[in-house]
């Protein structure tokens, strides 16, 4: 009997979670109004300390901000330490940055340091020491605990690690990133193209986050987030588009298009990587930790929507024209944004 072909397992689980999409897209509009009540307080703190002189140190602390309040955080040392200039403090867009010096009794290598506060929020803080003999230290602090002994000097590991677990979090609170990549899957239901578009969006992002990030090429921040958004408003309008059985390039060759908004998004996760801050001894490895960590936290969201699908479809059957109800429900969520960051822009 002639006909179309049966589809393979793999994309029986991607039609499968396409039809799972609108769940996804559907609990984040139901999530916005929650989230934006505390979304500037999941992004996190970044304390920098720099020993210019022995026991002599500048210090700088960026908090996220919401409205004109900042988050309620003091850096604190364990040993006893003596002003050398007031703390002065201008805001920078979400954020308030604060820079003093102090001179501390006591070698700085030995302390305690804590964030002072961070035990009563939803967000961590990265702590980035450079001592007086060039040894550098990067930690992660995080309200379940708010404080770190400063080592001596710290292993080329740790530094990688702290900021791999950067890239896996941003990725994992990166909901409009999250909501183009399930789009994509809606789009491309074969797995030898999926694993095409995927690919040329990873290697969009990572081209635009290295270079943004280095400052070789900037662009200004909510400009980048509004056009996010409307790039995920065009490929849900595709996903429509694609189900009425018309064509576009989004639709023949996905990879193309991924690529392109991957550069697009690729500002954004920059954005993010420098509000964070850099070790200046290890950017080239803080670069690659923390878009190793975003792939992680990309490719477990695949999965997991995979597998998701795999276990639904054991247990229930899928509405019909679920992949139109997704499209038009991530639509729905990314004007909502397209809209709230247009208007971030001319306040």
């Amino acid at each position: 009997m002639s006909g179309r072909p049966r589809p393979s397992v793999f994309e029986r689980e991607v039609c499968s979670a396409a039809r799972l999409v609108w769940l996804v897209a559907l609990t984040v509009a139901a999530m916005l109004f929650s989230l934006a009540a505390f979304a500037h307080e999941v992004r996190p703190a970044y304390l920098s300390i720099r020993e210019e002189a022995p026991n002599e140190l500048r210090v700088l602390f960026k908090t996220p901000m919401q409205g004109n309040a900042r988050l309620a955080l003091k850096a604190l040392f364990s040993g006893r330490i003596e002003m050398m200039t007031p703390v002065v403090s201008h805001p920078t867009g979400d954020a308030m940055v604060q820079t003093w010096r102090i001179r501390t009794l006591e070698p700085l290598a030995g302390q305690r340091v804590l964030i002072d506060g961070l035990q009563n929020t939803m967000t961590d803080a990265l702590v980035h020491v450079v001592l007086a003999n060039g040894n550098t230290w990067t930690a992660r602090l995080t309200p379940g605990t708010p404080s770190a002994l400063i080592p001596a000097s710290q292993s080329t590991w740790g530094v990688f690690t702290t900021y791999v677990r950067q890239g896996i979090e941003h990725i994992a609170f990166g909901f409009d990133h999250l909501l183009f990549v399930a789009a994509l899957m809606l789009i491309v239901r074969d797995w030898r193209r999926l694993v095409k578009a995927v690919t040329a969006f990873t290697v969009a992002h990572s081209i635009t986050l290295t270079c943004a990030t280095l400052g070789w090429v900037t662009l200004p921040s909510r400009p980048v987030e509004a056009m996010i958004a409307i790039s995920i408003v065009m490929v849900a309008a595709e996903i429509v588009r694609m189900e009425r059985g018309q064509t576009s390039l989004a639709i023949t060759s996905p990879w193309m298009v991924a690529f392109a908004f991957g550069l697009l998004h690729g500002f954004g996760f920059a954005g993010a990587l420098v509000e964070i801050g850099l070790p200046q001894g290890d950017i080239p490895l803080a670069l690659v930790a923390f878009n190793f960590g975003v792939e992680l936290g990309q490719l477990a969201f695949i999965g997991a929507l995979l597998t998701l699908a795999h276990v639904v479809r054991r247990f229930a059957a899928m509405p019909r024209g679920a992949a139109v109800a997704s499209a038009y429900a991530i639509g729905i969520v990314a004007a909502f944004w397209c809209v709230q960051r247009l208007d971030a822009m001319f306040l």
